[in-house]
This record gives C-alpha cells, structure tokens and sequence, in this order.
C-alpha cells in the first residue's frame, strides 16, 4: 500500500520538478532581458509548485515513517527491499533528486544573474547619487583626479 502511494507520488513529483526547471530556465531568459513582468508572472506560476513539491515531501516522509521506516534513503532502500516495486521506487527516487539538483543548480545560476544585475544597478545609483565615482583616467593612464565630486543632477 504504502509503495504504491510512494510510487505516485514520486511520478507526481517528476512532473512537477519538470515544470519547475522549465520555469526556472524561463526565469533566466526574462532576468537577462530584464523582462519584469514576465518574471513576476514566472515567479507566481513557481509558488505552486513549490508549495506542491514541499506537500509531497512531507507526505513521503510520513508514509515511511508510518510503515515504521525513517524518513530517508535508508528507509526507502528498506521499504523497496520488501516491495515489488522497489526497483521502480528506487529509480524514480533517484530521479526526481537528479531533477530537483539540476532546479536547484539553475535557481543559483539565476542568484548570480540577480546578484551581478543588483550590484551594477547599485553603482550607477551611487554616481548619480554623487556617492562614488567611476574610475577615471587622465591622460597617462593613472586615475584622474576630481577635485569637486557632484552628483550628476548638479553637474
């Protein structure tokens, strides 16, 4: 019984995963194009299935623990060593891991993307604001020097 619960819900997750990583990549492409509207509604369209995914989770470790087994490989390594789907559960285990590593290595591929997007806005924010000032060079190559800084409204 619990196997097969187990087994569904694995299936489920594939899916979700799946759409998830689209979304993520998806993610990516309206981050470069600085597309905000498509990345608010990308953003919306992932709260679900997160939500689905961490619902799914839960339900897996409770269904193992109520066979009496942890919450974990180990006890899903057990309960596939008395079921004959455990070669099934087994394999979609691991894939549905290989597809949330593969979610979790683009969401920080799009962290870095925010990152370098957050700090180059931050700059150009400081030099109108008059609080940094870009690099300068004078005319032998060395950093020019700017005897009165003021912010580029009071240019």
């Amino acid at each position: 019984m619990h196997d097969t619960a187990l087994l569904d819900l694995f299936t489920s997750d594939i899916g979700t995963a799946e759409q998830l990583l689209e979304l993520i990549d998806n993610e990516f492409q309206a981050l470069t194009e600085r597309d905000l509207p498509r990345l608010d509604s990308l953003l919306n369209e992932k709260q679900p299935l997160l939500a689905l995914l961490q619902q799914h989770g839960n339900e897996r470790s409770r269904l193992l623990q109520c066979a009496g087994l942890s919450a974990d490989r180990e006890g899903l390594g057990a309960l596939a060593g008395k079921s004959s789907l455990g070669d099934q559960l087994l394999a979609r285990s691991e894939e549905l891991a290989a597809l949330l590593q593969r979610c979790q290595q683009a969401n920080l591929r799009n962290g870095r993307l925010i990152r370098a997007s957050q700090a180059s806005v931050g700059s150009v924010l400081g030099i109108l604001r008059g609080g940094e000032t870009p690099g300068l060079y004078d005319s032998r190559g060395s950093a020019a020097r700017i005897a009165q800084q003021r912010p580029l409204s009071q240019a």
